[in-house]
């Protein structure tokens, strides 16, 4: 039997012309729309819309459908209106990426204070890019830009990869090797010293290393934990290695549990940019989000 949802998706692409204008419209993933088509294309046995990479143009039995389903869909949205209590509220659902970190130190306080639903995915920037193009997300945190045509990026912070070590660290012989530019003997040293990494992603240790050092470590961290915030609190107070990005290790460094041991000899910054949509219905909500991050990141 025939998905009644199908037509209403079906109406909507039509209409916008798009498969992420009608997720939009109807709040929904860009994915699932294109499931929704795709079934009642295989359920009509033949094709709606002629695909580019611009617009759905429709078929010309795509046009008779539409025209069936135009009025009774219309009726079925009216009775919709008109049935259903009038103490409900719409309540605008965003989904944000970022990395785990960024959400921790951020927004997870604001979340409580929010008067509209979030959803929070945690995954590798390129997907992610690929999900807000798609429309499965409506907002990243990135430092990476993908080429796509229908997002924009606005940049808001500039984050710097930095050497870190606990307070119990004795750094003295490391301060002077690189007071006397011996990177290659400073380079030696660290690798003797304990270090600590996260799970499946090293790439802030193999960015810094290569930069500074002209080659990738060739060592394992001693310690693998899930994320940096667990780097951070098994550093505090004691002694240890990381890299690490300074802002995420500002609260431990102005308590003294943390020092800065080494910015590098060139050091590595990252522009952290907001990456939506150029169209959006969630303008607002997204405004807030932005307004929370710069506030944080001040």
């Amino acid at each position: 039997m025939v998905n009644l949802e199908w037509y209403r998706t079906f109406k909507a692409i039509y209409e916008t012309g798009s498969l992420t204008g009608a997720a939009e419209s109807l709040y929904v993933s860009q994915p699932g729309v294109s499931l929704h088509l795709s079934s009642l294309e295989s359920y009509v046995g033949y094709k709606l819309f002629d695909r580019s990479s611009r617009k759905m143009v429709p078929t010309e039995r795509g046009k008779i459908l539409y025209n069936f389903i135009l009025e009774p869909i219309g009726k079925l949205q009216e009775a919709e209106e008109h049935f259903k209590k009038s103490t409900e509220k719409d309540i605008p659902t965003v989904s944000i990426g970022m990395c785990f970190e960024t959400f921790q130190f951020t927004l997870e306080p604001y979340l409580p204070t929010l008067d509209f639903n979030v959803i929070i995915k945690f995954g590798e920037y390129p997907e992610m890019l690929a999900d807000l193009d798609n429309g499965i997300l409506d907002m990243i945190i990135t430092p990476q830009k993908g080429d796509y045509k229908n997002l924009v990026y606005k940049p808001f912070f500039k984050e710097k990869l930095v050497l870190v070590a606990g307070k119990e660290t004795d750094t003295k012989v490391f301060e002077e090797l690189i007071a006397h530019q011996d990177l290659a003997a400073a380079q030696q040293w660290l690798k003797t010293q304990t270090w600590y990494g996260t799970t499946g992603d090293m790439e802030h240790l193999r960015r810094f290393w290569y930069q500074n050092f002209e080659k990738r470590p060739d060592f394992r961290p001693n310690f693998i934990v899930p994320n940096i915030c667990s780097i951070l609190r098994c550093l505090s107070g004691r002694s240890g290695f990381a890299v690490v990005p300074d802002f995420l290790s500002k609260k431990e460094l102005d308590a003294g549990q943390v020092k800065v041991v080494w910015e590098g000899e060139k050091p590595i910054e990252n522009t952290l940019h907001f990456g939506t949509r150029s169209k959006t219905i969630y303008a607002d909500q997204l405004a807030q989000i932005q307004e929370i991050f710069e506030k944080e990141m001040a």
